[in-house]
């Protein structure tokens, strides 16, 4: 992933392409579709291929532990982040004098759950500035009453990285009785993760993490497990979904096995566990000291175009791996960068850039060579 051999070898796609669209889609290496070949295999043996199939539902859970730093016991998968939050919402059971607060540049799935609840809390916004969640604007949100702190631990929308622990220490003190849910899709396997102190973690499985469509990884520390089990209906969540009393009453499995409801999303769950080894292998740490010089490059370089990124401070001590900025013209210029075959991503008035593991100097260089002739040569 990190040298041009293993580029080559791992990810053939990537041949002349510059792939700088990992926030919204990975290229997932080539142990992923081996996985799925063996997922195929074992699914045709029938209801033989069932052993095969809840095998790697634990061998995944092992290492998805490992990588957002819980114990096995912690982890489980649904579908998607969507399915996720929309079961974390049934766990917590919000009423009209709870509170909420959200960020406005958090992923819809972790804020349309309570804005759609048949009965909805009050919510809060902690609301970016330049492009920056400010720590004193979030104090004056937190109260007695605040239930949920809903955060991503990196911006999809712009990249922008919580401290962490600064923020989590003013949420412990000043509203107890909330749980701190995160969200790190944008974060896992891009950065070493600093959360695991969150009473519940929520990462999809198609981006950073290099797996595919249909999985999500739910992690709830053990001391949060009653007090985060869904009320949702199913049977692969249930302790006695199959016993002689299961018309009488449904006893759930606590914490984050309750979140896995129905059978599982075997597919991705094969190709999770091997993207996640593949990752594992080569080490988030390992990535970062790759990644992160060529996301100060696109940064330093988009700002002397004149392209500044929607964070207006510098974030080179707390990188991430996405860089986004908007521009009046940013039609003409993804048109230009589609033509010279790099992908990223265009939305709402911005281009969002995101840099991985094998993601190179040349790939930064081919994004400001385009967007450089563009500025110069205006329509």
């Amino acid at each position: 992933m990190l040298t041009a051999e293993s580029r080559q070898r791992d990810f053939p796609p990537l041949e002349g392409l510059a792939y700088l669209n990992t926030a919204a889609e990975s290229i997932p290496p080539m142990c992923v579709f081996d996985a799925m070949s063996d997922y195929c295999n074992d699914k045709a043996l029938g209801m033989r291929g069932r052993d095969s199939h809840f095998a790697k539902v634990e061998e995944c859970r092992e290492v998805a532990a490992r990588m957002i730093g819980l114990q096995t016991n912690e982890v489980s998968f649904c579908s998607c982040s969507s399915e996720a939050y929309n079961l974390l919402a049934s766990a917590l059971d919000l009423k009209a004098d709870d509170e909420v607060v959200l960020t406005d540049i958090d992923f819809p799935a972790g804020v349309t759950p309570w804005l759609t609840a048949r009965v909805k809390p009050r919510v809060s916004m902690w609301k970016i500035r330049e492009g920056v969640l400010e720590i004193l604007d979030l104090l004056p949100l937190l109260t007695g009453r605040t239930r949920l702190v809903q955060l991503s631990l990196i911006s999809f929308y712009n990249g922008y990285r919580i401290p962490w622990r600064h923020v989590v220490d003013k949420i412990r003190r000043m509203a107890p009785q909330a749980i701190i849910a995160v969200d790190v899709t944008q974060a896992l396997g891009r950065v070493v993760l600093d959360c695991s102190d969150a009473d519940i973690i929520i990462s999809s499985t198609h981006k950073w993490t290099l797996g595919l469509h249909g999985g999500c990884i739910v992690g709830i520390p053990e001391r949060n497990a009653e007090r985060l089990t869904t009320r949702m209906g199913g049977w692969y969540h249930l302790e006695n979904a199959f016993g002689e009393d299961r018309f009488d009453r449904a006893v759930v499995k606590q914490g984050a096995a309750s979140f896995s409801v129905g059978m599982p999303s075997f597919g991705p769950i094969y190709a999770l566990n091997a993207s996640l080894r593949y990752l594992e292998g080569v080490g988030v740490k390992a990535i970062e000291e790759h990644a992160n010089p060529l996301v100060a490059k696109a940064d330093a370089g988009l700002r002397s175009l004149g392209l500044s990124p929607l964070i207006k401070v510098d974030q080179t001590k707390n990188p991430t791996g996405i860089i986004a900025f908007k521009h009046p013209e940013v039609a003409r210029f993804h048109a230009a960068l589609e033509a010279a075959n790099v992908h990223v991503m265009h939305h709402a008035g911005r281009i969002r850039v995101a840099i991985h593991g094998y993601n190179t100097a040349e790939d930064v260089e081919r994004l400001l060579g385009v967007l450089g002739e563009c500025v110069r040569s205006p329509e």
